[in-house]
């Protein structure tokens, strides 16, 4: 197992927050805050309501830096998670009294959904991710995309198949294990 794996690297950031490390929030913020802002304007579609919310999830893991257990998940994925839900409940407000409670309630999981498919096409591993924006976005079809990544045929179908199936829990809502408390 290498030296400084992701667990153990969060569990020793997690510590350095816990002994209030003002550097070890930089850090994490260095190494976050484009995924927690974009991650929240996707949800809000607004700059400037996407830099509060990052405000407020930095401001709530420095004050809050045992609410993160390294058991349950990634630091990475317990950000989303505390992004995702931070800003949708932010849209809650914002769009409360504009239109009826299905009509949010249905902006409020199209917005969530689209969130959690922007963070697991981010999250899903290069050659995956590579292949996905061959198909999707430059309209290759697996034989291009083959080409194009220098793979063969088989290999590029299982690569959009394992992507595909990857997105596909973006429908799912399911939060990581132990990370429903509230901001």
């Amino acid at each position: 197992m290498a030296k400084d794996t992701p667990p153990r690297r969060d569990r020793r950031m997690q510590q350095r927050l816990a002994r209030g490390e003002a550097a070890a929030l930089g850090e994490l913020y260095d190494r976050y805050a484009s995924l927690v802002h974009n991650l929240a304007h996707r949800v809000l579609d607004d700059d400037a309501a996407a830099d509060r919310v990052t405000r407020e999830v930095f401001g709530h893991v420095w004050e809050h830096p045992d609410a993160y257990d390294p058991k349950q998940g990634s630091l990475r994925a317990w950000l989303a998670h505390l992004t995702r839900r931070q800003a949708v409940q932010r849209l809650r407000e914002t769009e409360a009294g504009a239109g009826t409670a299905e009509e949010l309630e249905q902006k409020v999981h199209r917005a969530s959904v689209a969130a959690r498919a922007d963070y697991i096409a981010l999250s899903m591993p290069a050659p995956l991710r590579a292949a996905l924006d061959l198909a999707y976005r430059r309209r290759r079809d697996y034989r291009q995309t083959a080409a194009d990544l220098g793979v063969t045929e088989e290999e590029a179908r299982r690569r959009l198949r394992l992507g595909l199936q990857l997105l596909s829990t973006a429908h799912t809502g399911s939060a990581p294990p132990g990370y429903g408390r509230a901001l």
